[in-house]
């Protein structure tokens, strides 16, 4: 059997993706049962499980020996050697609100490396995708266009984006970190969605992006766009990603934000 090629595998992810956009989008007109999970502010609506739902329809539907891992309980080993790493409703805060920055995030694993990604944002009409070595690009009604990170040399002029726990605990160190951060770049922004971060970094509109905090699903996709646009995203010292920390950036400016974000304790508290 012939394996399939990544570009099939994102032409996969894309269609789910939009799928589970159209879905999301319908369900904004009703009025939804929310629960929460970890904490008060740690939110989860209906149409996060009618997402996933559809998004494990479609990809194992196509491809039933892939597994899957998704934010709201899916957990399928598979037997392919790939495994859909699925944010089905990354922003769900933002979605109850009517902010635009929500997402479908679709990642796919070769025996652990992201080798397909795709954020897709309906209501700001963009889907950024990126494959393995072939680069990253941005879809939109308009056409198609590759991303490229920023050019930014100077910390001090960078504009970073950050997000934040759900536990007050955690939000009063990452409070601290950012009080201290701030008089030390250009501005700092929070938008609300892990995966439109790091596309963000990726098309240019922002020089840097860290979170402590971030889980699988959050980054999957996002960094493989990030990195195939020319950006550096790692956890501390090199490690790879955990809960403790994500560091992006353009590399320019990427050491000096790793440093001062050690020094300052941003992966404790």
């Amino acid at each position: 059997m012939t394996s399939p090629t990544y570009e099939s595998l994102l032409e996969l992810a894309l269609s789910a993706a939009r799928a589970a956009g159209e879905l999301l989008l319908d369900g904004q007109l009703r009025t939804l049962k929310v629960h929460t999970k970890s904490s008060p502010t740690d939110v989860v609506s209906e149409m996060d499980h009618a997402s996933e739902a559809l998004l494990n329809e479609i990809l194992l539907g196509a491809r039933p020996d892939d597994g899957i891992l998704g934010e709201e309980g899916s957990s399928i080993a598979g037997t392919s050697g790939l495994r859909w790493v699925v944010d089905p409703l990354d922003g769900t805060v933002n979605y109850l609100y009517g902010l635009p920055n929500w997402a479908v995030s679709i990642g796919l694993e070769l025996t652990g490396e992201t080798i397909v990604g795709v954020v897709h944002a309906p209501v700001l009409g963009e889907t950024f995708v990126g494959t393995l070595g072939g680069g990253a690009r941005l879809l939109t009604a308009q056409g198609d266009e590759s991303l490229h990170v920023r050019a930014c040399h100077d910390l001090a002029s960078a504009l970073v984006s950050t997000g934040f726990g759900y536990q007050a605990e955690r939000r009063a160190a990452q409070a601290v970190v950012v009080a201290e951060l701030l008089p030390q770049v250009r501005d700092i922004r929070r938008f609300g969605s892990c995966a439109i971060d790091l596309c963000w970094l990726a098309a240019g509109r922002v020089d840097a992006y860290y979170e402590r905090g971030a889980h699988p699903w959050d980054h999957s996709a996002g960094a493989l766009i990030a990195r195939e646009a020319g950006a550096r995203v790692e956890g501390l010292h090199a490690q790879p990603i955990t809960d403790e920390l994500l560091v992006s950036a353009v590399p320019a400016i990427f050491p000096a934000l790793h440093d001062l974000l050690a020094e300052l304790g941003a992966d404790s508290g």
